[in-house]
């Protein structure tokens, strides 16, 4: 598109890139996927603004001195003990605003709880994703979103291609014949990235405290790169693996070493 937007350069520049043979075309999702995504949007919502009521009741707390320990569970056993009574020193205005939050942060746990069940018995009904789920470190609300995002993964012509539209390859910023590439691009669906990233993050922890029931490729990968790099590399072989198990209807391998 050319610089000054407006609807008449946006209209040319449609007709420019429908003219290109090698432009490439999103999919058009059935209202089935669109339905399933939606629950996807409403809990991821619903966790975000869980996290920010927990921030509030910590901050609300440390104004008193009071320090809650880290995790979620550390704020539900501490939301739970507030509602049955058991109040920390403060007063009662602080202690009545604390309780309303309280209350707040476990319906929206509640809610949470429920909107990942309805993900899960969707993702028992699906073949792609019950054969995702095989997979160390995708779980059914994983494996649900990728199957609901994706669509047909034929629409892409590698794996690489699948890892390259979530944002998991490095950037490539090559120039007079050297390579140099940088960071992971970011440059896609920033759910299913998280997702992944959570997942192998998930992985690496029990290879760490299970070494003898890891695969030798994740083992080498977690032993020779810093942990975080680690896990980023994990989740683009993931997404490669994703697209051959989507692509060929195959059933999950673990990587050569």
């Amino acid at each position: 598109m050319k610089r000054g937007k407006n609807d008449a350069v946006d209209a040319e520049a449609i007709c420019e890139a429908v003219r290109r043979p090698t432009m490439r075309f999103v999919d058009i999702k059935t209202e089935e996927q669109q339905a399933i995504l939606s629950i996807h949007r409403t809990r991821d919502l619903a966790v975000r603004q869980r996290t920010q009521m927990a921030n509030m009741i910590r901050s609300l707390l440390r104004e008193f001195g009071h320090i809650l320990p880290i995790g979620i569970e550390a704020v539900t056993a501490f939301a739970k003990r507030h509602l049955d009574g058991d109040h920390p020193e403060m007063p009662e205005i602080a202690n009545g605003m604390l309780g309303i939050q309280c209350y707040q942060f476990l319906g929206l746990n509640e809610r949470i709880d429920g909107y990942s069940k309805m993900i899960q018995q969707h993702a028992l009904l699906n073949a792609d994703a019950r054969r995702l789920m095989r997979m160390p470190g995708i779980g059914p609300i994983t494996a649900s979103a990728i199957v609901a995002t994706i669509g047909d993964a034929k629409q892409f012509r590698t794996g690489r291609d699948l890892a390259a539209w979530l944002g998991l390859t490095p950037l490539n910023k090559s120039s007079g014949g050297k390579e140099r590439l940088g960071k992971i691009t970011k440059q896609g669906d920033r759910y299913i990235r998280k997702l992944l990233v959570v997942g192998m993050t998930s992985r690496a922890v029990m290879a760490k405290r299970s070494p003898e029931k890891v695969d030798l490729w994740t083992a080498k990968i977690i032993a020779n790169k810093p942990f975080r790099l680690a896990t980023t590399a994990m989740a683009n072989k993931a997404a490669r693996a994703i697209w051959a198990m989507l692509t060929k209807k195959q059933e999950y391998r673990q990587p050569a070493f």
